[in-house]
């Protein structure tokens, strides 16, 4: 059988005649910063995805925090694990809105590589202590632009690079005002997928932990929105899918009334999960971990690995970064802990 040597071209094609008319096609990408010859097999977003599945940063994600560090149980998320169900969340809408879903799974799957060890806590300690701030959206766009490949850089497309920079909201509005949307409507399903990802999961597991139990949810909404993971996640992905074919398309949408319960489920979570006591506690200590070793490496650079750039403050924070919680854990303890005499 002959190898056909035109299956990129079969894919663009197919996309043309499947999609609807305000999807993304990729032989449509505004491009890469450096052009490269296409692939004779896939599409560019597909190139995308299957870059930032092979990066070395993708693969650390399944050592770093979700919301409970370091969890000794299998079944508690991690940032890998949040990372796949965003993917398969925003996926399941894009088919459905006949959208693409290469470059949905691509931006997906990179929206969270430049996230800190110890999750949120990592991330708010840089944000104080290094010069110019942090946030992880910037840092994930940072890392496929520059860390990776040695300070080559996975050299993305336009439409994934947006996604990624755009997807955070943190307490923000989900649906974001039009200046901070994605440009493409699948960057726009990966911020809304992230928000019904983690605002679930993170109920699952605070659940699991026994930092809440099923009674303290507001009862509103359980009824209005499930009374179990998976009827919850359904309820979210209908009413995403069903209030963007109402406008049209025009925009990734929600109904108010799912968009408030989703927001006040939020609520809930940051002041009975992610403010808990016992939640906060090992944050605090988490925090300490990360904020000594930036100074220590500030002090110290020549102990840095080789990182891109001439700034030690920038290569410092790039470092702290890209840890896992384990690895920055084992150098916290390397560094600042006295280990016992041994006689030569």
């Amino acid at each position: 059988m002959e190898f056909p040597l035109h299956i990129r071209e079969s894919l663009e094609d197919e996309e043309e005649q499947r999609l609807h008319p305000r999807a993304a096609k990729s032989k449509l990408s505004k491009g890469r910063v450096k052009p490269e010859e296409p692939c004779p097999m896939r599409t560019e977003f597909q190139r995308d995805r299957d870059r930032i599945i092979h990066s070395k940063s993708f693969r650390r994600l399944k050592h770093k925090t979700q919301v409970f560090l370091s969890p000794e149980g299998d079944h508690y998320r991690t940032r890998l694990t949040h990372t796949l169900e965003v993917a398969q969340i925003a996926r399941t809408i894009a088919r459905a809105l006949k959208l693409n879903e290469d470059l949905t799974e691509a931006i997906a799957l990179g929206h969270d590589l430049g996230h800190t060890p110890f999750g949120h806590a990592g991330e708010a300690v840089l944000q104080k202590i290094h010069r110019g701030g942090f946030s992880h959206p910037n840092q994930s766009l940072r890392v496929v632009d520059l860390l990776e490949k040695g300070g080559k850089g996975l050299n993305l497309t336009f439409e994934v690079r947006d996604g990624i920079l755009k997807h955070s909201k943190g307490m923000g509005a989900i649906l974001p005002e039009k200046g901070e949307r994605a440009a493409t409507l699948e960057g726009q399903i990966v911020r809304i997928s992230d928000g019904i990802a983690y605002i679930n999961h993170d109920l699952d597991d605070a659940l699991r932990a026994g930092i809440i139990t099923l009674q303290e949810v507001p009862e509103r909404l359980l009824s209005f929105l499930g009374d179990t993971h998976a009827r919850r996640i359904n309820t979210m992905v209908t009413e995403v899918i069903k209030a963007s074919v109402k406008e049209d398309l025009r925009n990734i949408a929600l109904s108010p009334q799912v968009l408030e319960a989703m927001m006040e489920m939020r609520g809930f979570l940051y002041n009975r999960v992610y403010s808990n006591p016992l939640v906060h506690a090992e944050s605090e200590k988490a925090s300490k971990v990360v904020r000594e070793l930036y100074f220590y490496y500030l002090e110290h650079p020549q102990e840095l690995p080789p990182i891109p750039g001439d700034d030690t403050d920038s290569r410092v924070c790039d470092f702290i970064a890209g840890m896992t919680d384990r690895y920055a854990l084992h150098l916290y303890h390397r560094i600042f802990i006295p280990h016992p005499w041994e006689k030569f």
